[in-house]
């Protein structure tokens, strides 16, 4: 088999998975629930974040909070400080792509 398979989570339960983590590339699942976020930092890479379900509230550097429904591509340079949060009582979830992989 030439190709690799990797599989994602199925469900609405809270979760943060590393789905792809190699020297190319950092492929993320998550699923927030109402009111969870991601612990503030800086992006560590230039960040693709696709909204899959639901609302993302996102605050980039000192800018106000802004929000992305579903369908929604962000595009993030590299040392940015991200305050990721769901706001919102549908469930969010993301995909967050990584590239170059960090430290490249």
């Amino acid at each position: 088999m030439i190709e690799q398979v990797f599989r994602m989570i199925q469900n609405d339960m809270p979760v943060i998975e590393k789905v792809i983590s190699d020297e190319n590339v950092h492929y993320n699942h998550m699923i927030l629930a109402k009111n969870e976020k991601l612990p503030e930092h800086f992006s560590n890479s230039n960040v693709y974040m696709t909204v899959i379900k639901g609302l993302l509230s996102i605050g980039l550097d000192e800018q106000e909070i802004h929000e992305y429904p579903t369908g929604t591509i962000l595009k993030i340079p590299k040392s940015i400080k991200m305050n990721v949060k769901n706001l919102h009582d549908e469930i969010l979830e993301l995909i967050v792509v990584k590239a170059p992989a960090p430290g490249k």
